[in-house]
Order: structure tokens, then C-alpha cells, then sequence
């Protein structure tokens, strides 16, 4: 798992493998991830908007920007938690994401939750380190 933490809000992914889902032979690599967002802060926060970036084992980078998550956004009071699920497909057996949420106070104060960068590998990928 992979967690960060900013101003009091944790973020903890879990990525996993979607064999079902992945075609090796056509160059199709599908990823979940389940990802608990945990309010631990003293004021309620709302998921405005999400900013993915999605970089694949050659280095293409996707950016992936929109309102909200899953369809939701949600509103977190202090101690809430939500969790949902999502994926990513890639045309390489490895990647990487990373990202962040626009979160708003019920002032209106914008401000960014870091999403920790995690790495998307298949199952049985060998790895050489130079």
C-alpha cells in the first residue's frame, strides 16, 4: 500500500493486477486500484476535482483531469472516511500514477491532497536495475 498525508487529510492506495482483464499478447495491461480517503483533519473537506498523471514503462504520460471521483463528490466531516475503485489500462506491462484532489472547505478554501505515487507492474515482470 501506499499512503500520503497532507494538511491532516491520509490518502492510501492499493493497487492490484486485472489478469482477467489484461491481454499481454495485444499489448493490454489493466490495473485496479482501491484507494480510502480518511478525513483526520478538524474541518469538513469536499472532493471538488481529481488530476491524475499516468506514465507507462516508455514514458508516455497521460494527464487525466475532471469533477470529482467515480462520479462523486464527496463530503468528508472530520473522521469520515470513503473509499472507492477504480482502474487504469496501459499499453506497456508497467507504469506509474500519481496525483492529486482539489479538496474545498465549506469556507470555500481550495487547496491539493497529494495521492502518493504508485507503480503498476505485472505479475511475473523482471526488472533489471543498472
Amino acid at each position: 500500500m501506499y499512503r500520503a498525508l497532507t494538511r491532516d487529510i491520509e490518502v492510501v492506495v492499493e493497487p492490484f493486477y486485472l489478469e482477467e482483464q489484461s491481454d499481454p499478447e495485444d499489448d493490454r495491461y489493466v490495473w485496479g486500484y482501491r484507494i480510502v480517503i480518511s478525513n483526520n483533519s478538524g474541518i469538513a473537506v469536499r472532493l471538488v476535482n481529481r488530476c491524475w498523471n499516468i506514465t507507462d514503462q516508455n514514458g508516455l504520460v497521460d494527464e487525466v483531469t475532471g469533477p470529482g471521483v467515480v462520479g462523486e463528490q464527496p463530503r468528508l466531516s472530520p473522521g469520515d472516511t470513503y473509499e472507492y475503485s477504480s482502474g487504469c489500462p496501459l499499453d506497456t506491462p508497467s507504469g506509474l500514477m500519481f496525483g492529486h484532489y482539489q479538496m474545498e472547505t465549506d469556507e470555500g478554501e481550495m487547496f491539493d491532497v497529494e495521492i502518493p505515487a504508485f507503480s503498476l507492474d505485472s505479475p511475473g515482470l523482471l526488472r533489471v536495475l543498472n
